[in-house]
């Protein structure tokens, strides 16, 4: 019965999120809460994010392994990438055919800032949990006094690799790994 609930779960996901592994974090939060905690869920995002491959194909494999072992992490994989699958190979040559059409441009148009609203939504959700000590609901957030809950380590490190990957073009990779290695020290110190 898992294993249904996963493939359903994850079809589900792959059918209606658009904007890729990014723009899917805000419903996988919501359709995995049954099985994950808010922590777990950010964990599996960071893993997913420092291993090859796309974002919502890794989440998928990690929960789906975290609830149903090996099984459950190749069914929720096939799950969130079968409608992509399906729906390039029904519609590829339509596309090509009609994609100057008005109606389809403007259907594009009318996404892009939807796909936008939700990666904004899944860095809020990750810095909700990465940023402050303890996790508080986004309307919290706009209160002043939720800055008590701030991590000024994380909040360093996080303007640390942001200034390396802005202004000194650091490549993605390299600051994972200068992350990771900050962690490390930073724990082996104490000061995590």
């Amino acid at each position: 019965m898992i294993y249904l609930q996963l493939f359903i779960t994850f079809f589900k996901i792959g059918l209606f999120s658009f904007g890729g592994g990014y723009g899917m974090i805000p419903m996988i939060e919501i359709e995995t809460g049954q099985w994950l905690t808010t922590q777990e869920f950010v964990n599996i995002i960071s893993i997913s994010e420092m291993t090859p491959g796309p974002i919502a194909v890794n989440t998928a494999t990690f929960v789906g392994y975290r609830v149903g072992g090996i099984l459950g992490g190749v069914i929720a994989t096939t799950g969130v990438i079968l409608p992509s699958l399906i729906l390039i190979l029904s519609v590829c040559g339509l596309l090509n055919k009609y994609r100057k059409h008005p109606l389809l441009e403007s259907i594009v148009w009318g996404i892009r800032p939807v796909v936008v609203a939700l990666i904004i939504g899944a860095v809020a959700l990750v810095a909700r949990n990465t940023l402050l000590k303890e996790p508080i609901s986004i309307n919290d957030m706009l209160d002043l006094s939720s800055l008590q809950h701030l991590e000024p380590i994380s909040i360093a490190i996080t303007v640390l690799i942001l200034v390396l990957l802005l202004v000194l073009k650091l490549h993605p990779i390299l600051a994972i790994l200068v992350g990771a290695v900050l962690g490390v020290i930073l724990k082996y110190v104490g000061l995590f």
